[in-house]
């Protein structure tokens, strides 16, 4: 059967394929990969869906500045769940709603270098086309701006042939149900294929966004719930709304290569100057010029410097630049070449541009004082003459370097020779002794390869970069012009060089205006308002660059008996305070933790490596304008080596303070088990030690507090008098928090305490600061009838402190 090629030719095959390609919208792709959105399946359907409502809802919230208030509810619906999320945001216009809802790659943030939950207009959008795809219902959108008059309703689905929205209903009334609760905001109601299977990722999800948006208040209510009953998960108390962000200008380190030829092709300057001013954050002028001043350095080479004959060497300068000039008249010729002879020698090595510079000046001083002119051929002809005579004895400026930068077990004859092989290439080259830093690694490569091969001598690794470093070192930066940006975009190699240039500059850390990170206090308050422990630390880095875009990360750490104590330690991972609930082992956060050694820190990690084992949390989070996740369903942080490296240091920020607190706990512990031992005997001992010498028995309690170096708390009452008195038998200053409680009203306080009246009872509060090996006392008087209840005291573990009251 003849093939379809052979049939119409290879013309007419081609023809027809042509025919049958057309364009494809974005929402049609995404309509057959709905699983590159975390669409994959019903459970992780319903997780995602519930994810993207409510990071949009706290974007808005938090842009309007007002504190995010979030409810979600998932119900049956018949064959299908309908999740409904309605927040007390600003609410969207009439015009933005279909838009937002209803057409993929649709925002406002994506070309903002700003931190923010969602950049790419999908998020949303793409739960609206899968709910529509499994359930074949549209999306239902109630908003209300706030501070306008009413309620605008729309039901609708995107068009997936021309990813648009289609508007299938709108009112300007609500269908009864589906108004908002607040005053303000916007409520959207979905049904889709989903099933609870994934309840735990859910419910985790929704814990973990209220950890790490503290200031957030999320009610949440799911199928099985009474009539009433719901998860509320409150703000925690003090938490403020995050910093207010600014857009900001890429920073220069970790800008791509493509990248940079784009703004280049873009850019209004005209100069690399104005350029790097103007397009990108923490770039003024001096470090414009040091970015120039390196890409000078990559673009022209370096040229080098080399030290001018002294009065008993062979080569003379003035000798040779007399011999250059003619017809000039003697002494216009002398003094025009001892004047150059003269300021050349004030230099300790001098680079062809300041030979040039030098002839110039000179020739020029010279004329005004003789009245004899020295053209550019004549000046020409000096400086060739002066830079041949500086030149003379490459070698012994080359032999001085080399032996600096290698190891004493170099001999004579082996420093000599590369230093001979590195300055025929010096000479052998047309120019002025330029090289770039490349060049020169290969000039002391060569000259090392023949050194080895020709003397059977050894020039290692380390030997040759120590070369290369020294005369790189003792060269100089030209002062040619560099080339204008029209120039620079249309040249590759001149685009790597500055972008190599810039960095290799050091440049000041990018603001940190442009994130807005929970910081180290409220990391630590949204553990504790979710996590029941003993003990918790966070640690907040400074900003660090990717990709030319600014992030932050931060860690925290909750340890505790009451957390899950069986298997791993429970990780908690986010991006622009939004959790990610899947794709955990393809995560740079995930990797990071188990590359470190945890037993160091006092968690066991069986085989060294891997989640630690033990009641503990560890929760990172990273801040970006531009987090690089590994997918579009951003599950997941990619393995960038500057990001692994910030979540690495924060995390054993963090678990330094835990290691502290479990060595302490375990010293605690060691301290109480002693402490049992004695307590044990010491009875015993008193009671025996009375009946032998008939005296009273000892109390118990003084001597324990003084064997163990204990701080003793101890009340007496005499009276109408009480005092009571803190002593200190340990070896550093402590300064205990004292609460007693009386049922009547303490007269004459002393020693700075305080008392305060609640429910008819008063709370007696004292804080001395009592050194090593002393005492302090307060004195009060009540009643005489009145009774005590034993003294609270904070700032002393229990282990440390003795309570005789």
């Amino acid at each position: 059967m003849p093939s379809m090629q052979s049939t119409l030719g290879d013309e007419g095959i081609a023809e027809e394929l042509a025919e049958s390609q057309r364009q494809i919208s974005i929402a049609e792709f995404f309509e057959k990969n709905k699983h590159m959105l975390g669409f994959d399946s019903g459970a992780r359907g319903l997780v995602t869906a519930v994810k993207e409502a409510v990071d949009n809802a706290l974007d808005a919230s938090e842009e309007a500045r007002l504190k995010p208030f979030v409810r979600v509810k998932i119900e049956e619906s018949g064959d299908y769940y309908r999740l409904i999320v309605e927040d007390e945001g600003p609410g969207i216009t009439r015009e933005q709603i279909p838009k937002v809802f209803g057409k993929l790659l649709y925002g406002s943030r994506f070309h903002k270098r700003e931190q923010s939950r969602g950049q790419q207009g999908i998020g949303i959008s793409a739960a609206v086309l899968y709910s529509q795809l499994t359930s074949g219902k549209p999306a239902k959108i109630t908003s209300k701006p706030k501070g306008s008059d009413g309620q605008r309703y729309f039901e609708l689905i995107i068009d997936t042939d021309e990813n648009e929205p289609e508007i299938q209903s709108e009112s300007d009334t609500p269908p009864v149900g589906r108004e908002l609760v607040g005053t303000h905001g916007t409520r959207i109601e979905l049904e889709m294929e989903a099933n609870m299977r994934a309840r735990q990722q859910l419910l985790r999800y929704i814990k973990h966004t209220a950890v790490v948006n503290p200031h957030a208040k999320i009610v949440f209510e799911e199928p099985g719930m009474e009539d009433g009953e719901e998860l509320v998960f409150e703000r925690a108390e003090g938490a403020s709304l995050p910093a207010e962000t600014e857009e900001i200008r890429p920073h220069p380190h970790g800008v791509e290569l493509g990248t940079l030829l784009k703004m280049l092709a873009q850019t209004d300057s005209h100069s690399v100057s104005g350029f790097l001013q103007g397009e990108f954050t923490r770039v003024g002028k001096k470090t414009a010029e040091s970015v120039i001043e390196n890409f000078r350095d990559r673009h022209f080479g370096r040229e080098a410097a080399w030290r001018p004959p002294r009065p008993h060497e062979e080569a003379d300068v003035k000798a040779a630049v007399e011999e250059a000039v003619a017809n000039k008249g003697a002494d216009a010729t002398a003094a025009f070449a001892e004047r150059v002879a003269e300021k050349l020698g004030e230099s300790d090595r001098i680079p062809h541009h300041q030979v040039r510079a030098v002839v110039a000046v000179a020739a020029e001083e010279v004329e005004d004082e003789s009245g004899t002119a020295f053209g550019d051929t004549v000046r020409e002809n000096a400086i060739d003459a002066a830079w041949d005579a500086i030149t003379d004895d490459r070698v012994s400026d080359l032999y001085e370097l080399v032996d600096e930068a290698t190891s004493t077990r170099k001999d004579d004859e082996t420093v000599r020779a590369i230093a001979e092989r590195i300055a025929a290439k010096f000479d052998g080259d047309e120019g002025p002794d330029r090289a770039t830093e490349k060049r020169l690694r290969e000039y002391v490569s060569r000259a090392a390869d023949m050194t080895e091969e020709r003397e059977d001598a050894t020039v290692g690794e380390t030997a040759r970069e120590n070369i290369v470093e020294a005369v790189w070192e003792s060269m100089v930066t030209v002062p040619d012009d560099v080339p204008k940006i029209r120039d620079v975009a249309n040249d590759r190699d001149a685009a790597s060089e500055l972008l190599e240039a810039m960095n290799v500059t050091d440049i000041i850390a990018p603001p940190t205006n442009c994130l807005s990170p929970i910081t180290a206090d409220l990391v630590e308050a949204g553990l504790r308002k979710e996590y029941d422990a003993d003990f918790y630390a966070a640690a907040t880095r400074d900003a660090d660059v990717h990709g030319g875009d600014p992030f932050i990360v931060e860690a925290g750490i909750a340890y505790g008996d009451e957390l899950d104590a069986e298997g791993s330690a429970e990780v908690l991972r986010f991006a622009n305070r939004v959790p990610l609930v899947y794709q955990r082992g393809a995560c740079a956060t995930t990797d990071v933790i188990k590359s470190i050694g945890w037993r160091n820190y006092n968690l066991d990690q069986p085989g060294g490596r891997g989640i630690p084992n033990g009641p503990v949390v560890i929760m990172v989070h990273v801040a970006s304008t531009n987090v690089p996740f590994t997918s579009e369903s951003k599950d997941a942080i990619a393995n960038v080596p500057a990001i692994e490296d910030e979540i690495e240091l924060a995390i054993r920020e963090a678990a330094r303070e835990l290691k502290s607190y479990l060595k302490k706990r375990q010293s605690l512990k060691k301290r109480q088990k002693k402490q049992n031992v004695i307590a044990s005997i010491l009875p015993d001992m008193a009671r025996k030690l009375s009946e032998v010498t008939g005296r009273d028995e000892l109390v118990i309690e003084d001597s324990m507090a003084r064997i163990m170096n204990n701080v003793l708390v101890e009340r007496e009452v005499e009276d109408d008098t009480v005092t009571l008195v803190v002593e200190n038998h340990g070896s550093t200053n402590e300064s205990p928090k004292l609460t007693d409680i009386v049922a009547t009203k303490p007269e004459n306080l002393s020693n700075g305490a305080s008392a305060v009246e609640m429910d008819g009872e008063w709370f007696v509060t004292w804080e001395p600061t009592v050194g090593s090996g002393d005492e302090a006392v307060l004195e009060y008087t009540v009643a005489d009838d009145v009774s005590f209840d034993p003294v609270s005291v904070e700032g002393i573990e229990d282990e440390r402190l003795t309570n005789n009251t």
